[in-house]
């Protein structure tokens, strides 16, 4: 199993939750997810300003394998989107914690972080995932 970063929420759909600033999330896949898809080639990522759905789709992902969607693991508005992506979508492969992160969502209801996994139960969903 690959990396996990304690500092960071999780979602079923395996994407990882950063919180910033008051009401304000940074938002990725998570290295298991990365590991899963293989090679990324291709990001679709949403537009600024988007308003965004919790566990609706907000972008795709494109690796030799699949297309899979990025779910958004919040409801809010998309305040920012990681440009470097659309050139070098490897780097989620190498770094999706930092600098291969998607989009930063200002939150619609911050109780919603509560519904997301800690790292210890993330590791465990993984688990049980394998």
């Amino acid at each position: 199993m690959g990396q996990i970063c304690a500092a960071l929420k999780y979602s079923k759909e395996h994407e990882w939750v950063e919180v910033l600033e008051e009401g304000k999330v940074r938002v990725g896949i998570t290295d298991f997810a990365q590991h899963q898809l293989g090679d990324i080639v291709f990001v679709e990522l949403p537009q600024i300003g988007a308003e965004v759905e919790a566990d609706e789709s907000m972008g795709t992902v494109e690796s030799v394998k699949a297309v899979s969607d990025i779910y958004s693991p919040v409801s809010g508005q998309v305040l920012e989107v990681n440009q470097l992506l659309e050139d070098s979508p490897e780097t989620i492969n190498t770094d999706p914690y930092k600098a291969g992160w998607m989009a930063v969502i200002t939150l619609n209801d911050p109780a919603q972080l509560d519904g997301l996994m800690t790292a210890e139960e993330y590791e465990v969903y993984v688990k049980e995932e394998e």
